[in-house]
């Protein structure tokens, strides 16, 4: 992609230097860990923003700029997942490493979006709030990332605040999720009073105090301090002796940083820090250069890897319209897997075998766009108006190739929408099609109910409020939303539908895709079913956890 940063050196050139220079990562977490407040913090650090902002403006600092939706600033949380690209040369280096960051929601009620971007990224960040330690969502989202053979980073975040034991949260995270953390930093000063780092060396040996200095609500980047060992003793006294015991201790377990573990997914370093103050934040994006994977080769549906040096080749994994309220555009997210990407190649489109044109492609930050006239493996691109695309889709150029569709999660909420005002219908059924594409529910329908209310299938309920407020911001179209009683569903097929329309508590729908699922009032009604006609196809749908 176009370049940034000030740097005068050479960029390296050719498609095995700059895919080596790629590194491409997703931040999880549960909600109010503080996920788009380190976002903004990377994004300080690589002198993208001036200024770093927290979720509702929180004291002397600005409003964020990653979370662009009306209900992301009311709430304070992240709906919609935010791609962002900045260069960083790490300390020593001549190489200006590329780094692709997209940031997730965090709120289970749309793990469906995660599960997505945790299909683009080559490494994800766990980030992990000192006070409250591993939390649902997180343990969800990291057993997706194991099933994926995502490696991942650490980060204890909040330590500015009262928090638990570092090697409480390290044993923590051992015995709930079965991963060995190794610590390549540890707080000096405990949970509340964050002094600074210890850097860990050979053997857990502490070979650098980094003390950071707080400035005005955390706006700016804090100016860090490098001190010797015996330095630090000197100046923080118990606070780095205990920090020092506590290192060595670690070592003597086995936790120590193993580049082949890590990135096996047995082992995960951890860093201490506190984005608010942007403690630690350098310390992350050094550990990202020296440890996180560059892009690698992808199986295509026929188990074939698809190399990085192989024509080019994408995956689109989102698609969001309403980002830009002047001109409706809709736009899809892809990540390139193979190849060199140029604005205005024309590509084919897998699914159709029709040419799609990328004469608009754009980088996005929020609402912010940057044209983006080339592109290598591991880039996250967007195409404006892909009215074609939609998520799991693959593009390539040369030989056919096609990866593997992104599953759709199990619903676990029902409701029905109709439009307030019959005049409206065609927009509505307009406004249907499009959230239906980009994913942000799942819409099922029958011949029973007809097209004029849909069941919308979600996760969780909050994706329905995301589905009435843009149909009224995108669409003008004021809708009447009725929960249904059913809490389950479950795959089936054409030969046991009709036998399951039957049933009482039972409803059969066909989902956009053409899955064809049965809905349960409840888990007990599923096993009276199950039990009474064993011969009926009723297969689970993709859950976070699987």
């Amino acid at each position: 992609m176009s370049e940034s940063g000030d740097s005068a050196a050479p960029t390296p050139r050719g498609l095995p230097a700059e895919v080596a220079r790629r590194r491409t990562f997703a931040v999880i977490s549960h909600p109010d860990a503080g996920k788009s407040t380190l976002t903004e913090a990377l994004a300080l650090h690589a002198r993208m923003i001036s200024e770093a902002g927290a979720i509702h403006g929180k004291a002397g600092r600005k409003s964020t700029v990653s979370d662009w939706m009306e209900m992301e600033k009311a709430r304070g949380i992240s709906v919609s997942s935010t791609a962002l690209q900045f260069n960083y040369r790490a300390a020593g280096s001549d190489i200006d490493n590329v780094i692709n960051l997209v940031d997730t929601p965090g709120h289970s009620d749309f793990s469906e979006d995660t599960y997505r971007v945790l299909t683009a990224v080559d490494a994800a960040v766990m980030l992990i709030d000192a006070a409250k330690g591993l939390e649902p969502q997180t343990l969800k989202l990291f057993q997706v990332c194991r099933h994926r053979g995502i490696p991942v980073i650490t980060v204890i975040n909040k330590w500015d605040r009262p928090g638990q034991a570092p090697l409480e949260l390290l044993d923590e995270i051992s015995e709930r999720i079965g991963l060995t953390p190794t610590p390549l930093f540890l707080p000096v000063g405990i949970a509340g009073d964050f002094r600074g780092l210890l850097r860990r060396g050979p053997e857990g040996a502490a070979t650098e105090y980094i003390h950071f200095t707080r400035t005005a609500g955390g706006a700016t980047i804090a100016p860090e301090e490098s001190l010797t060992a015996a330095e630090a003793e000197a100046r923080e006294g118990e606070a780095w002796t205990t920090a020092a015991e506590e290192s060595e201790l670690l070592s003597a377990t086995g936790q120590d940083h193993d580049q082949e573990l890590f990135l096996a997914g047995q082992t995960s370093p951890v860093i201490y820090a506190s984005a608010m103050l942007n403690f630690g934040v350098r310390q992350l994006l050094e550990t990202l250069v020296a440890l996180a994977p560059a892009p690698g080769p992808r199986a295509d549906v026929s188990g074939t890897d698809r190399q990085p040096a192989d024509p080019f080749s994408a995956v689109v994994f989102k698609v969001q319209a309403g980002m830009d309220t002047a001109h409706r555009d809709r736009l899809a997210f892809m990540r390139i897997v193979s190849g060199e990407f140029e604005r205005g190649m024309v590509v084919t489109h897998a699914q159709t075998g029709r040419p799609f044109a990328t004469k608009y492609a754009l980088t996005v930050f929020g609402r912010e766009r940057t044209t983006v006239d080339t592109a290598y493996p591991g880039d996250v691109v967007g195409l404006v108006n892909a009215t074609a695309l939609a998520p799991g889709h693959t593009l390539f150029v040369d030989k056919k190739v096609e990866f593997p569709p992104i599953p759709s999660f199990a619903p676990e909420h029902f409701a029905t929408l109709r439009a307030q005002s019959a005049g409206k219908y065609k927009q509505f059924r307009k406004a249907i099609d499009q959230l239906d594409s980009e994913g942000v529910v799942q819409v099922l329908r029958n011949e029973a109910r007809g097209d004029a209310s849909p069941v919308l299938a979600a996760v969780g309920p909050m994706q329905f409020e995301v589905v009435t407020a843009r149909m009224q911001a995108e669409f003008n179209v004021e809708t009447q939303l009725d929960f249904l009683g059913y809490s389950l569903a479950r795959r089936t097929d054409a030969e046991s539908a009709p036998e399951l329309d039957r049933q009482r508590g039972v409803e059969v729908f066909t989902r956009t895709d053409g899955a064809i699922l049965a809905l349960f009032s409840d888990k007990w009604r599923l096993q009276y079913i199950e039990k009474e006609h064993p011969k009926l196809t009723l297969e689970p749908l993709v859950a976070t956890a699987d």
